[in-house]
């Protein structure tokens, strides 16, 4: 592919927080020319919103920037309707610090389905993730980001184009010297700031201002709260949203 003539964008499937799952759970898909091409996240509704979005096919590859059940919970529903399309083993990239949370999580209950004879991994063609990998031909990189404990949430950057945190507190050690100027920046953020996730008071205080004026706000509570944080001048996520990325 000659990367001048893509037309590049960002699809949410969803984005609200853990505690109230409204606006659907917090998942994206990268497009080029709107064909999806590496979903982010899977959390609970994902993939139905995924399949309204296009024409009930699954996901060609995915992503996991953490182990939260909000994020992938619905893996567990895709190794079937994988196994039961006939697909190929869908490619999941996965840093190599979660590979452990995911296995335990869905990978060790038997039977995952009841005519036997397949377990969670067969549907997938797991790709170990260190510092970036290659999609499609494009180069992505990961960054840990500031979740619960160290090494265990991870943000995506397809450099030039954009930065997505996945769940943290504010990571201007990674923004402020590692996002270029033509990337958007889609973050993690609700009214209220927590231990694991950014408020909007935070922005101000650790970002410079040309950094938030490329910022579109995801994960937050519900509907009420992303009015009130447009009415602070932030650029905020809706479910089915798609942002259109530098080509």
């Amino acid at each position: 592919m000659t990367s001048h003539l893509q037309n590049y964008s960002l699809y949410f499937t969803g984005t609200g927080s853990g505690g109230n799952l409204a606006p659907g759970s917090s998942a994206a898909c990268f497009e080029v020319n709107r064909q999806p091409v590496l979903l982010i996240d899977c959390g609970p509704g994902t993939l139905n919103a995924f399949a309204h979005r296009y024409e009930n096919t699954l996901p060609p590859a995915i992503f996991i920037t953490h182990g939260h059940l909000d994020h992938i919970a619905d893996l567990e529903i895709l190794t079937v309707r994988a196994k039961l399309a006939g697909v190929a083993p869908i490619p999941l990239y996965v840093p190599v610090s979660l590979i452990p949370v995911l296995h335990h999580r869905l990978a060790t209950y038997p039977g995952t389905m009841a005519e036997g004879d397949h377990d969670f991994w067969q549907s997938f063609q797991l790709r170990p993730v260190s510092d970036r990998f290659l999609c499609a031909g494009l180069q992505f990189s990961t960054h840990a980001t500031r979740h619960h404990a160290p090494g265990s949430s991870f943000a995506l950057q397809l450099p030039g184009i954009f930065f997505y945190t996945g769940d943290t507190r504010p990571v201007p050690e990674l923004l402020h010297h590692h996002s270029e100027p033509t990337e958007v920046i889609f973050h993690d953020c609700g009214l209220i700031a927590n231990p694991s996730h950014t408020g909007v008071d935070d922005l101000e205080r650790e970002y410079r201002s040309d950094l938030r004026q490329r910022m579109v706000l995801y994960h937050y509570a519900d509907a009420t709260a992303a009015d009130t944080i447009r009415q602070q001048g932030y650029r905020v996520a809706d479910p089915g949203e798609a942002f259109v990325l530098k080509s």
